[in-house]
């Protein structure tokens, strides 16, 4: 979030007086306060109480908010609760603010439930004082009655601060807010990162990267660097047929990663090709090795890759013991899907897994004993208890582990309320952090016409409502990934952001996905943070400040 200047005047208190009209029926909810068109409802002037909100459920309609604009109301809802919802006409807009007393200089967090429609980027809801300010654009939900926890922190300094809720009117935008709370403290997005990995294969086959307008050529590391990413994630193979993502590029990567002053988090697949929930082979070196032979194979890897990280002066911050490993690693041996509970072999099978996860995490505290652990699941949309049942076996298997990572790519894994009930329930179930270690979005549908080879997300249905495919739609969408992540409600606030994956994939010939095969294209070169002919989009990068 970017502290900006504005011009708030902190001894301004005109907001007027004025008397409820009655409740009327609106559908399902009753509709309390409605402004006629081309008018304002005005709202009782508040007491600037101190360190409180006044009204903050809107239980007594806009008594104690201040709106401009038309389009404000509040509902009561079937469950008896109210809610503010502004939806003004096409065009328009309309802002709801409050102002209230900072006694003293400090952080602040203000927690809310949302609901939203129209454009991931029409309404925005600011916590400012007469020097500084922090806004987030309220995701969009859609018509789920669900509502996201959305948490905004701000240094302030004493004096008046104010609450706003702006909603612009285009693409029949919407906003509901409820049960605001403003408490001491602050959340942050503190994981802003990259996935960096493709870098090195990109640029030996010729890929170039430039500034915004073409006119100066950049490192794709220290620009992410620039933008305000704080991590560069970085995949290690053990022995790939291209020659890329193995350790001696590892270190070489971390390199350049550590001295654009981004912290380093290296994630193991223990293969020689891309791991995932449909594949999870063992290396080619590693077989035809007996559980025991691969326990020690899985810990030496790790220790080795690590020591040479080490040796080269680079700091590691985290460590991922596996990559999206739901059905396990190293199949069969370690497979825990596609099993028949009938068999006898479903326990035995979480056991090997653990003997791997557990050789691959003490040897991670060997070399770097103040690195975090990371365990990293996906598909979150088959439901919060196949992650439970997973981690459960884990746990009780006694594998040391201190956060959890997982995917999250809109286009497959549910929505952001999908994400956020995961990240609450795991970091809760489990008193570990959360950091969404994937996430991805389209900044066209198009191809890049000189590397015609299929994309991923090709077709408007793919796309989340209220996110287009264009370089402001992918901003809103990391952006959103990163806020409801941090927002999730957990004991003591574990969600901690989120990773973009190779944002500087583009398309080169010869830098295929297939390891094996050079002639394989790139089927994600729209969802990079540069365009097809290797210029930097400002709106996705300004996603990392």
């Amino acid at each position: 979030m970017t502290y900006t200047p504005n011009t708030f005047d902190p001894v301004r208190s005109d907001i007027a007086r004025r008397h409820l009209p009655p409740v009327v029926a609106a559908g399902s909810a009753a509709v309390i306060g409605l402004g006629a068109a081309g008018t304002s409802p005005a709202a009782a002037e508040p007491s600037a109480r101190r360190d409180e909100i006044a009204n903050p459920r809107f239980e007594n309609g806009l008594d104690g908010w201040k709106v401009v604009g038309d389009g404000a109301s509040v509902v009561e809802l079937d469950d008896g609760t109210c809610s503010l919802r502004c939806a003004p006409t096409q065009g328009g807009s309309v802002t709801v603010s409050q102002e209230v007393e900072n006694r003293r200089p400090r952080w602040w967090t203000l927690r809310t439930s949302v609901r939203a429609g129209g454009s991931g980027t029409a309404s925005t809801l600011t916590l400012r004082s007469r020097r500084t300010q922090e806004q987030v654009h309220i995701p969009v939900t859609g018509s789920s009655e669900d509502r996201l926890e959305i948490a905004l922190s701000a240094q302030l300094p004493a004096g008046l601060l104010e609450i706003e809720l702006r909603t612009e009117g285009a693409d029949g935008a919407w906003a509901e807010i409820t049960d605001l709370r403003l408490e001491s403290g602050h959340v942050q997005r503190d994981v802003r990162g990259a996935d960096l990995s493709g870098i090195p294969k990109n640029e030996a086959h010729g890929a170039e990267y430039f500034s915004a307008d073409g006119s100066v050529s950049v490192d794709p590391v220290e620009v992410f660097a620039e933008h305000g990413a704080t991590m560069g994630r970085l995949r290690v193979w053990v022995d790939p047929a291209d020659g890329f993502c193995t350790p001696e590029h590892t270190v070489a990567m971390a390199r350049r990663i550590s001295q654009a002053g981004m912290e380093v988090l290296i994630d193991f697949h223990y293969s020689d090709t891309w791991t995932d929930p449909g594949a999870q082979g063992v290396p080619s070196a590693w077989l035809p090795d007996a559980p025991e032979g691969l326990t020690d194979a899985v810990a030496e890897h790790t220790r080795s890759t690590l020591l040479a990280i080490r040796d080269a002066g680079v700091d590691v911050a985290a460590v991922q013991v596996g990559n999206e490993i739901n059905p396990g690693m190293l199949w069969p041996w370690g497979q825990t899907w596609d099993v028949d509970p009938d068999d006898g072999v479903d326990g035995a099978r979480y056991d090997d897994l653990a003997r791997f996860l557990t050789a691959g995490s003490l040897a991670v505290t060997e070399v770097f004993p103040a690195a975090e652990v990371m365990l990293h699941l996906t598909n979150i949309h088959d439901g919060v208890d196949g992650l439970t049942s997973w981690f459960d076996e884990i746990v009780r298997r006694d594998v040391p582990f201190d956060v959890i990572g997982l995917s999250y790519y809109s286009y497959w894994h549910g929505t952001l309320m999908d994400l956020q009930r995961a990240i609450s329930t795991l970091a809760d179930r489990y008193e570990r952090d959360v950091i969404v270690v994937e996430t991805a979005y389209a900044f066209t549908l198009e191809d890049d016409p000189d590397s015609p080879f299929e994309n991923i997300v090709a077709e408007p249905s793919q796309l989340a409502e209220g996110y287009p495919a264009s370089p402001e739609g992918q901003a809103a969408a990391f952006r959103a990934v990163q806020d409801v992540t941090v927002s999730a409600p957990s004991t003591g606030g574990r969600g901690r952001g989120a990773v973009y994956w190779e944002p500087a994939w583009t398309a080169v010939d010869g830098a295929g996905w297939d390891p094996e095969d050079p002639a394989s294209g790139n089927a994600w070169e729209n969802q990079a943070m540069f365009d097809f002919d290797g210029h930097l989009l400002p709106a996705p990068f300004a996603a990392f400040s």
